[in-house]
């Protein structure tokens, strides 16, 4: 969009320049017109040279062959003349030689006109073209982006747009679809994660009376002792087998499934910001939610600007989710080296047990009945956080819940 309107800044000083000097060239012909009377002087002065008649009557002097004298007569300077004149002397007599310029701007007038109205209409065009055109086409640009960087919480507003609108509704419509196929993904994990762990737990249960077995044989169920000894060692080997395997389905269970691709740089706290309060200023303001950023000084962090925006989107969704709507703020300290970003929320009716587990996979709060979600938003945040060298905790006092971002500057 800046580089559009450097083209269309371009083209409207291009149109003035033009003006301008059509303007320059139009007025320098007309004075070169003007100054047509003095020729036509020196004709008449010449004429009078060479005729002693005339010199003696110069008011019987013909004047139709000249286009700008009007009047030739003796000078006297008492006489009053209201005409444009010039005084020449010819054979020791002074003649008044009056003349007449046209002041006819008509043409001139109607030139800036024409010229006005075209860069009028060009400026028309550019804007017409800008927020028709080269602006939904920049969402569209920026929502792909958004798209491939997995950040599906941002909507594309509608616009009844000739050229785009429906191509927006539909990249809206597949964004939306992403997200609902992200989701299921997420509750397949959930649901793949709870069967493994319900069948480690299942198994480990007749483990228990394997080996409680296991011992009575060794105390001599068996009538010979190298029945009981073959016996005894044979559960024995199972029992650890199967209980190796079920530690190992245990431990595969709680790696992470999820892949977080961070790529750490410098980059000012404000451009973090810049879209954040510019979206969510929009969006709180529909639902008459009170937001607020303190004022900060911009420092540069060591980041990736996309995924600690992504972070700052997870808390302030969490805070829209669970708060009461009245009020949601992001507020700045600084400690030891690095920046303290916290997303606090009026509304908080977590309880404080509860805040150990809160970062955990998949785990909701006791807040969360009747309120869609899968309990990762606040395990990507820890995620994320750590692979940035950061940290992230939580703390809450009375009625407000606040997630702090621990971000190192640079």
């Amino acid at each position: 969009m800046s580089r559009f309107r450097r083209v269309s800044l371009t083209i409207i000083i291009i149109e003035i320049f033009l003006i301008a000097l059509f303007d320059v060239i139009y007025i320098r012909n007309v004075k070169s017109e003007d100054n047509y009377y003095r020729v036509e002087v020196e004709r008449l002065v010449r004429l009078l040279e060479n005729d002693e008649g005339l010199r003696a009557e110069p008011e019987v002097i013909d004047l139709t062959g000249f286009n700008t004298l009007t009047k030739v007569s003796f000078f006297n300077s008492d006489e009053i003349c209201n005409s444009a004149y010039v005084v020449e002397n010819v054979g020791g007599t002074e003649y008044r030689i009056e003349y007449e310029v046209s002041e006819d701007q008509t043409a001139f007038i109607i030139l800036n006109i024409g010229m006005l109205a075209m860069m009028l209409i060009t400026i028309s065009v550019l804007f017409y073209v800008g927020t028709k055109v080269i602006h939904p086409f920049n969402k569209m640009s920026d929502m792909t982006v958004e798209l491939a960087k997995g950040n599906l919480t941002t909507p594309l507003q509608e616009e009844k747009n000739r050229f785009f609108g429906r191509f927006i509704w539909g990249m809206d419509l597949l964004r939306e679809n992403l997200e609902d196929t992200r989701s299921k993904n997420l509750e397949y994990q959930k649901e793949k994660k709870t069967l493994l762990l319900s069948l480690s737990h299942d198994i480990k249960t007749p483990l228990s009376a394997i080996k409680l077995y296991a011992k009575a044989l060794s105390e001599g169920i068996y009538d010979t002792e190298e029945e009981r000894a073959d016996a005894i060692n044979g559960i024995l080997v199972k029992t650890d087998e199967i209980r190796n395997y079920v530690d190992e389905i245990h431990n595969i269970s709680r790696e992470e499934f999820m892949e977080f691709d961070v790529k750490v740089g410098e980059h000012y706290i404000s451009e973090v910001l810049k879209g954040i309060e510019v979206y969510y200023s929009d969006k709180l303001s529909v639902l008459h939610t009170e937001f607020e950023i303190e004022d900060y000084m911009d420092c540069i962090l060591k980041c990736d600007i996309d995924r600690l925006i992504e972070a700052i989107q997870n808390l302030m969704e969490n805070a829209i989710k669970y708060g009461d709507g009245k009020k949601i703020q992001i507020s700045f300290d600084d400690e030891e080296g690095c920046k303290l970003i916290t997303v606090s929320n009026t509304g908080c009716s977590l309880e404080k047990s509860e805040l150990a587990s809160i970062f955990d996979s998949f785990y909701r709060g006791s807040n969360t009945d009747n309120i869609s979600g899968n309990g990762l938003g606040l395990f990507i945040v820890k995620q994320l956080m750590q692979k940035m060298d950061g940290d992230v905790f939580v703390k809450t006092c009375e009625d407000i819940f606040e997630v702090t971002l621990v971000v190192r500057k640079a």
